[in-house]
């Protein structure tokens, strides 16, 4: 955390910030309290940069939406049952919510909505100390009644309330202590610790959706790892994802070989590093990093013990390929997503040959089309299956990888592999052969394709020459 000169310093910058400034004066005119809250402040006194502006008054939602809209280029109110009014003023987009007082009945995530009179009532509900804070403007005067600033000096999370009440009200908090370990570099505290072990089945009563959008969350942030390793420990993880604790094998005496589990999170950590140094300063890629975390998850389904110590894991990319669908399914992730996971998956171990001896350009072509428009992140996921600790091996791997994508360019010059055509078309093929719609075309087309990859580009006049004569051959 920053000096405390600093942390004040940027905590009045937030609130003389042009936005916040103007809303402040509007609600005090209007009679009404307004604070900053939870994220944006911890955010300022940890010299993160702040993205969210939310904030919390005592007006009700009716009343929020009068003052805000004269000030609005756009406002939204679905969330006006929950007592939240967005906004979008001078470009930035808002969130301001009447203070809370909800109860939950322990049956469901959605509580009884109870609008409050106080900003400190409010805040005890929330989710952790660190996030119970807020910001009184245009007075500028820090809120702190958990005790979020010593913890965010000390690093740690904690509950506002005994963490088995707060998880209790809400068992999705179960899995932002994850992702807001693995965001903050925090650690979390014991107790809270304990009650996420146990009190991990009342997760069950959470949607999938929501689910899925904190393990988005998690794995958008620069180092999930704490986060994963923190759901693993606890036993959530075999409620959100249980290919990834499965990972953990027994290994014996005889039997030996790498640690799944942490080879996958290394690998994960490994390919984050890659994305950041291939396109600083985009955004987190959450499918290549789903792919890499999972892309070994149908090791323990395919593992033998072969005699003599040996252990194999023969079509463990296609079973992998297979439970990443069933999963990302069962998590209601989108069928992009899900596609290009599993693609990647299932084509994880393809460039292993190439270091049996050198491709051919039809071997290159294949590789290019059969990885699509996930090339790039193929690229990324294979060099960062690397992570032996053989120097020797893993620079003639990487070497043999940076020959591959020089050759995948040279092809890509050459002949414009990425979007590789039989030479040609569908109507051309029906004239030549006298064909209408149907299977017939396809398997001319295939053959078409075949020549293509295995030779390049052949020209309209010797791929007529080619296909007829293979027709001919068809019909005797």
């Amino acid at each position: 955390m920053q000096s405390v000169a600093d942390s004040l310093s940027r905590l009045r910058s937030l609130a003389e910030s042009p936005v916040v400034a103007k809303l402040a004066v509007a609600f005090q005119q209007a009679g009404s309290e307004l604070s900053l809250v939870g994220g944006p402040v911890r955010d300022a006194l940890l010299g993160r940069p702040v993205h969210d502006l939310d904030f919390a008054s005592n007006a009700r939602p009716d009343d929020i939406l009068a003052v805000v809209k004269p000030l609005a280029e756009a406002t939204w109110d679905v969330g006006r049952a929950f007592g939240t009014i967005a906004a979008r003023v001078d470009g930035e987009t808002v969130e301001i919510t009447t203070y809370r007082a909800d109860s939950y009945d322990g049956e469901t995530r959605k509580p009884t909505v109870e609008f409050g009179d106080e900003l400190e009532g409010d805040l005890v509900r929330r989710d952790f100390t660190v996030n119970a804070l807020a910001l009184r403007v245009p007075e500028i005067a820090l809120v702190d009644p958990s005790g979020g600033v010593e913890d965010l000096i000390a690093g740690v999370l904690r509950t506002p309330a005994p963490a088995s009440v707060s998880f209790g009200d809400d068992p999705l908090r179960m899995l932002r202590a994850a992702r807001f370990a693995a965001q903050l570099g925090f650690e979390v505290a014991p107790d809270t610790i304990d009650a996420m072990s146990g009190m991990r089945r009342s997760l069950d009563i959470v949607s999938a959706e929501r689910i899925r959008d904190e393990l988005v969350k998690l794995l958008a942030s620069d180092t999930p790892r704490p986060g994963l390793e923190l759901l693993v420990h606890t036993g959530l993880a075999e409620l959100v994802l249980p290919e990834l604790p499965a990972l953990q094998l027994e290994i014996d005496a005889e039997h030996r070989h790498k640690d799944v589990y942490e080879h996958s999170l290394t690998v994960l950590d490994q390919a984050i590093g890659y994305e950041h140094s291939r396109h600083p300063g985009a955004d987190p890629d959450v499918t290549l990093r789903l792919a890499a975390l999972m892309h070994d998850i149908g090791k323990p389904a395919t593992r033998r013990l072969e005699p003599g110590g040996a252990v194999s894991f023969y079509n463990h990319d296609l079973v992998g390929a297979r439970l990443a669908r069933k999963r990302l399914r069962a998590l209601r992730f989108d069928n992009e997503t899900i596609d290009a996971v599993a693609r990647l998956i299932e084509l994880h171990l393809r460039f292993f040959g190439y270091t049996d001896g050198e491709w051919t350009d039809s071997a290159v072509r294949r590789y290019v089309r059969d990885a699509g428009d996930q090339l790039e992140r193929l690229h990324i996921l294979t060099r960062s299956d690397v992570t032996t600790r053989n120097r020797r091996k893993a620079d003639r791997l990487g070497f043999a990888y940076d020959d591959l994508e020089a050759r995948i360019a040279q092809l890509t010059e050459q002949e414009e592999i990425d979007a590789i055509r039989p030479d040609l078309n569908g109507d051309e093929v029906m004239t030549l052969l006298g064909l209408r719609p149907g299977p017939e075309v396809g398997r001319a087309m295939r053959f078409l394709m075949e020549l293509r990859l295995d030779e390049g580009p052949l020209g309209s006049e010797e791929a007529t020459r080619r296909l007829t004569a293979w027709w001919q051959g068809q019909q005797d």
